[in-house]
């Protein structure tokens, strides 16, 4: 395997974050959505 690029590497960890937070925002919704199930019963 060869060495990266400086830029190369900021672009990868930039997506993994991206990744990241979009997953953490869609586990917030789907907590969310159960309360307001819940408060709704």
């Amino acid at each position: 395997m060869g060495d990266r690029s400086p830029k190369d590497n900021q672009k990868k960890t930039g997506q993994k974050q991206a990744k990241a937070s979009t997953a953490d925002q869609k586990k917030k919704s789907q907590v969310a959505a159960k309360a307001a199930a819940a408060k709704k019963k």
